[in-house]
């Protein structure tokens, strides 16, 4: 697996805010958020620590069968990590262009794609604030990502700034996740896309990465 990570914490860079809320009514039909709860008009942050059973009420979850499973593990009480938001789509044409590039695949043989992101912070709050141990954890987290054998798949982690005001008001660091998969058809992609998330997942919940 190709596994990459960089940095996004410029003044102008966004800010990743939890508990969120957000007003979907300019969202596309196609744009998933999980955790989210409440009105038609209305998604919000639901923390799956505390609520895991919400998991059956999120749509992205029940679409996306490995994503479901993927935030259940990353949840669970023995894990290092929670989550904050995730998305999961079909990649258009520039992102599979890019995405080849970087595999080092040719389009006839890849013409297929499939992606998700998943926003994950620390739970310890002394790593969540600190910026060195958030860039330590991507550094391991990496080079074992590195070695899973999956050819089709890439892992891209970012750090972003975050502000987590759930049992008070703690400024830090989230790491957002993309998982992208190419194949020869949809299915494959798709396919590619659920082993190589299962087994960076696996990887985060692993001893190693204590």
């Amino acid at each position: 697996m190709l596994a990459e990570w960089s940095v996004e914490c410029a003044p102008e860079d966004p800010v990743l805010v939890v508990p969120w809320s957000e007003d979907n009514s300019e969202i596309p039909s196609s744009g998933l958020h999980n955790h989210s709860s409440g009105s038609a008009s209305t998604l919000r942050f639901i923390d799956l620590r505390e609520n895991p059973y919400d998991l059956d009420h999120l749509p992205e979850a029940e679409q996306f069968p490995p994503l479901m499973h993927a935030l259940r593990a990353l949840n669970a009480a023995r894990s290092p990590v929670f989550t904050a938001k995730c998305d999961a789509w079909t990649l258009d044409s520039e992102e599979l262009e890019h995405l080849r590039l970087n595999l080092n695949f040719p389009p006839e043989d890849t013409p297929n794609g499939f992606a998700s992101y998943i926003d994950i912070l620390l739970r310890e709050r002394s790593l969540f604030a600190s910026f060195h141990q958030n860039e330590q954890y991507l550094h391991r987290l990496t080079r074992r990502a590195e070695s899973l054998d999956h050819p089709y798949a890439q892992l891209d982690c970012i750090i972003r700034p975050a502000l987590v005001d759930l049992t008070g008001p703690q400024e830090g660091f989230a790491i957002t996740l993309y998982i992208k998969a190419l194949g020869p058809d949809a299915p494959t992609a798709y396919q590619n896309w659920a082993a190589g998330l299962e087994s960076v997942v696996a990887l985060i919940r692993s001893k190693e990465m204590a």
